[in-house]
């Protein structure tokens, strides 16, 4: 029950009963008379200063209730007799000093917020790894694809035509076709471990015998798998092909611009392995050529000439296409191409084969091979259009 203490005097305590202490009333469920003052305020007892060792509570009264909203005595002053100040005597303890903590190394401290981020750019890292790597097994799983990105020329190497032409070099080999009409020659690029090789139809057209040599010097006959004269291409196969074959990595024609360098490597001439250089000098450029048999085989008349005849832009070069022409489109460049280039590999400064070398004008009169040469005037078939026959020239062709 809560109690109220009363000074004494303060209220009417009955006539026969006189206390000079606070007498205990029962509290009333009434609100107080209005007419009586209002009790003073309670001011809270100043702090006590005590011997070093002594507990002190101030204020807290002997009666109180504790932690209750009004106080021990209900907002009313504190009996005079009544101690408002409780004390405990206690032995002093000794203190104790409080360590100095130790700063966190830098590598502790990195396993917070700094860890963290460390292991999620690990997690980025790693997936994106993960995404270019199935990607590149996508592209690679037809080893004649890949695309403009990879780069097979040595890093200390990387965009010389040095750099080029000694990674590329081991996959292009010259041709050797046989005919009755004669003999001629021209350029091939290797694309399978298998002995696949890529070349223009008008190298190998009419042939009775074809024969490969390659960078090492080793000579192999080959036979023919398939030809598509319409986009003067064939593929033919080395019989009984060596292990260790130098495979070439097709890049993607679509991705070349104007001023691109390129290289080109052939045999113009017969003389193997030339490698000579220059810049995409446009795209797209319609060439025309015969898909006559006997165009071939007036190539390999024995007369030196070796020139494919081709028309460009309403001309004629190198002589007569005949009436069985057809036209593609072309990558021009001002590589220097000769005969014996054809069927041999346009090439950007990555090391990707990006065309196969198909016709060049040579100002000179045809019939006069001797001072026939270069003037920076050259086409190339675009890989991407020999990729998407390969399936049709391993077929057989479209002129099976």
């Amino acid at each position: 029950m809560t109690e109220s203490f009363r000074r004494s005097g303060e209220y009417p305590q009955g006539d026969d009963h006189q206390s000079p202490y606070p007498q205990q009333q029962p509290v009333s469920s009434t609100p107080v008379n209005p007419e009586w003052p209002p009790p003073p305020a309670y001011i809270p007892a100043a702090p006590v200063t005590v011997e070093p060792g002594t507990t002190v509570w101030p204020g807290s009264g002997q009666g109180g209730n504790g932690g209750s909203g009004h106080g021990s005595y209900g907002g009313y002053p504190e009996p005079d007799g009544v101690s408002s100040t409780a004390v405990l005597t206690a032995e002093p303890i000794a203190a104790t000093p409080t360590p100095t903590p130790t700063p966190a190394s830098p590598k502790k401290r990195a396993k917070g917020p700094l860890a963290l981020l460390a292991a999620v750019a690990i997690v980025a890292a790693a997936i994106g790894g993960g995404t270019a790597y199935g990607i590149q097994e996508l592209t690679s799983k037809d080893a004649t694809s890949s695309s403009t990105s990879t780069t097979v020329v040595p890093t200390a190497k990387k965009g010389t035509v040095a750099g080029v032409a000694q990674a590329v070099s081991p996959s292009i080999v010259e041709i050797s076709a046989t005919s009755n009409a004669g003999s001629s020659t021209g350029s091939g690029v290797i694309i399978t471990s298998s002995g696949e090789i890529i070349t223009n139809n008008h190298v190998i057209s009419g042939a009775s015998e074809i024969k490969v040599q390659l960078s090492s010097g080793k000579s192999y006959t080959a036979t023919v798998v398939g030809t598509d004269s319409k986009k003067d291409l064939a593929l033919i196969k080395l019989e009984s092909a060596p292990s260790g074959l130098t495979v070439a990595t097709l890049g993607n024609s679509d991705g070349v611009q104007v001023g691109d360098d390129v290289v080109a490597i052939g045999s113009p001439e017969g003389l193997t392995g030339t490698v000579t250089s220059g810049i995409v000098s446009a795209l797209d450029r319609d060439v025309t050529v015969s898909t006559d048999e006997s165009q071939g085989q007036q190539q390999q008349q024995g007369d030196g000439s070796g020139q494919w005849p081709f028309s460009f832009g309403g001309q004629e070069f190198n002589g007569d296409t005949g009436t069985s022409t057809t036209t593609y489109k072309a990558l021009q460049t001002d590589a220097s191409l000769n005969p014996g280039n054809s069927g041999g590999a346009l090439i950007d400064m990555n090391g990707n084969i990006i065309g196969i070398n198909s016709a060049m004008y040579s100002a000179a009169d045809s019939t006069s091979s001797s001072s026939a040469g270069s003037v920076g005037l050259g086409f190339a078939i675009p890989i991407n259009t020999v990729k998407s026959d390969l399936a049709g020239l391993r077929a057989g062709g479209s002129d099976s």
